[in-house]
């Protein structure tokens, strides 16, 4: 498999906060009581909690993608304690923290904000970012080494994922919805999902019978197409980098590129190469084990996501560090084999 010319390219930009940092709690706490909101939702704990998913995800990629040529990591207003390993080693300057205020100038008024869709929405604005470049939250890891032609196959972007109907396309539509709106309950609050902001976005896009749904991988992502889209949607920008919290009204970037990029002809689908998902809080041990002796024995996975492991029994947690340690290793063992 060739990769990408050696004069294009390709970063990394990771998206991480540190919750349990008393600062950040309680500047999310303030601009809480602020507007009158409790910690749930939107604001809740586990959007902000991290295990040392972090040190995992930043060894990967220097293990697994060499040809990176920068990772940054976007924070507000934190520093990782990952970077202390890095000084006075050859990954010191392929690493680098952005804040907040760097991506939102020019839009302060939208700060703090504490919503993952907003901030993703503007890291195409990184200072010096290459044209293409890798999204991913900090509870990714790549698992087996990677090429560049894996996200990128000259312009175009490499998706994973299926074109599936909107909802409206479906056979048998307005009697679904006049059931599922006899069945809810008196005042029940509808809960926006995710899918359906990822079919907000092909409506957004002009697609009228299918949305292509994403899985959660790391996405591949071009700058040019991110100017673009801002100077083609700019309402839609405004409300989604405006909004602190999650909301019902916002687009999900990752949506939002993916079905920008099906109709501006930039897409190469290739679905033979994808992730394991784990959900440790939700999933037995036995499955768990499961899972990983799949991407142990699949060469098609190269991919691990790995949510809230904070929040599942320490069996649990052991059982998938272990595997981490085995699979990833640490930024200790990957200095020591240079």
């Amino acid at each position: 498999m060739t990769e990408n010319p050696a004069s294009t390219p390709i970063d990394a930009v990771i998206m991480w906060v540190d919750g349990a940092d008393p600062v950040h709690a309680e500047k999310l706490d303030a601009f809480l009581q602020s507007r009158g909101l409790a910690r749930s939702g939107g604001a809740s704990k586990a959007r902000f909690h991290h295990a040392g998913e972090l040190d995992y995800c930043i060894t990967s990629l220097l293990k697994f993608a060499p040809w990176l040529r920068t990772i940054f990591i976007v924070t507000d207003e934190q520093t990782p304690a990952f970077l202390d390993k890095l000084v006075g080693t050859e990954f010191e300057q392929r690493v680098r923290v952005v804040d907040h205020k760097i991506i939102f100038a020019g839009v302060e008024s939208a700060l703090p904000n504490f919503n993952s869709m907003a901030i993703s929405s503007l890291l195409w604005r990184i200072p010096g970012i290459a044209e293409q470049f890798l999204y991913l939250n900090d509870d990714f890891m790549l698992i087996r080494p990677t090429s560049s032609q894996d996200f990128f196959r000259g312009d175009n972007v490499v998706l994973r994922g299926k074109w599936n109907l909107l909802p409206e396309e479906v056979p048998g539509a307005p009697l679904i919805k006049w059931v599922r709106k006899l069945l809810r309950r008196e005042g029940k609050k509808k809960r926006v999902s995710f899918w359906a902001l990822q079919q907000a976005c092909a409506r957004l896009l002009g697609f009228r019978k299918k949305y292509f749904r994403l899985p959660h991988v790391p996405h591949a992502w071009k700058k040019s197409s991110w100017a673009q889209i801002f100077d083609e949607f700019p309402c839609a920008v405004d409300t989604n980098i405006h909004a602190p919290l999650r909301g019902p009204d916002q687009f999900v970037p990752e949506a939002l590129c993916s079905h920008f990029h099906w109709r501006e002809n930039l897409v190469c689908l290739d679905n033979s190469r994808t992730n394991m998902q784990l959900k440790p809080a939700e999933q037995s041990l036995f499955r768990i084990a499961a899972k990983l002796r799949e991407a142990d024995n699949s060469e098609h996975i190269i991919f691990a996501c790995v949510q809230s492991i904070e929040a599942s029994p320490a069996e649990k947690q052991k059982m998938i560090f272990s595997w981490l340690d085995g699979r990833i290793g640490t930024l200790e063992d990957l200095l020591q084999k240079k």
